[in-house]
């Protein structure tokens, strides 16, 4: 009788298919305005956070958004102390590989204009670009701190994902797999990813990284994808991100003024 053969012969197993959000999410996604507005009530509170020791933060926008995307959130940081920069590339059309030696630039001109090491937040695909500059330029990156972004997992399962291929002419079949495997795993520097469950545009199981002592996932409540980066409760986690010491790292003690924000 011919022998059956078991899961380890045939290596490990795929990775279960995600799905994207149901698109009936997207209906709501235009609360993000909502969302901006309680950020900016919420002023006196945001600015009670902890003041920044003046280093330097670079912010990276979504898939097709630009630096006015991050500007209130620039704002934000500057009020609080920190030395916060825009990407000045443009809008954000994609293409991981055709960005990487622009993204490398930027961070070394900041890292070399103050040299201090740069904190890094992404919002959505800004933010798979930050977990790529923690590998490459190590020694310049203090910490990385992404919004809603797809870096784990299936990261097909966004509702963006054919728009993204024809705008960047990149297809997610001819990503290198190590270069996947690389951008969900450990990290060399503290990282938090900052995730909603009601994401419209990317499944939110794609935002969650892997256990280690300098990684962390924060949910925040109700928060949405295009407004995850103008949200208060988002803001005041960023902040408390941002003010720990360089190379130290302590989970985020979900309390405060948004505690019940938080998943």
């Amino acid at each position: 009788m011919a022998a059956t053969a078991t899961q380890a012969d045939l290596g490990p197993s795929p990775r279960p298919r995600l799905k994207p959000p149901h698109r009936g999410l997207l209906l709501v996604e235009g609360r993000a305005w909502i969302e901006f507005a309680g950020s900016v009530l919420a002023r006196p509170i945001l600015d009670s956070a902890p003041r920044g020791d003046g280093h330097p933060v670079l912010l990276l926008p979504g898939f097709l958004a630009s630096d006015r995307s991050t500007a209130p959130i620039r704002s934000y940081l500057k009020r609080l102390g920190y030395d916060a920069h825009a990407w000045e590339m443009g809008q954000n059309l994609g293409g991981f590989y055709k960005k990487r030696h622009l993204l490398e630039r930027r961070l070394d001109e900041i890292h070399a204009a103050t040299g201090r090491k740069v904190s890094l937040i992404g919002w959505s695909l800004g933010g798979v670009y930050a977990r790529y500059l923690s590998l490459a330029r190590t020694e310049k990156v203090r910490s990385v701190i992404t919004l809603g972004s797809p870096f784990a997992g299936d990261v097909r399962a966004t509702n963006a994902s054919k728009l993204y291929e024809m705008l960047s002419g990149e297809r997610h079949q001819n990503t290198k797999p190590a270069d996947l495997e690389a951008l969900a795993g450990d990290l060399p520097v503290p990282n938090s990813s900052i995730y909603t469950k009601l994401d419209a545009i990317v499944n939110w199981r794609t935002c969650i990284a892997p256990d280690a002592p300098n990684a962390e996932n924060i949910e925040v409540r109700l928060a949405s994808h295009v407004g995850i980066g103008v949200n208060a409760a988002a803001w005041w986690a960023v902040a408390d991100r941002l003010s720990q010491k360089d190379g130290q790292f302590a989970p985020f003690k979900k309390d405060g003024p948004f505690a019940i924000a938080y998943g």
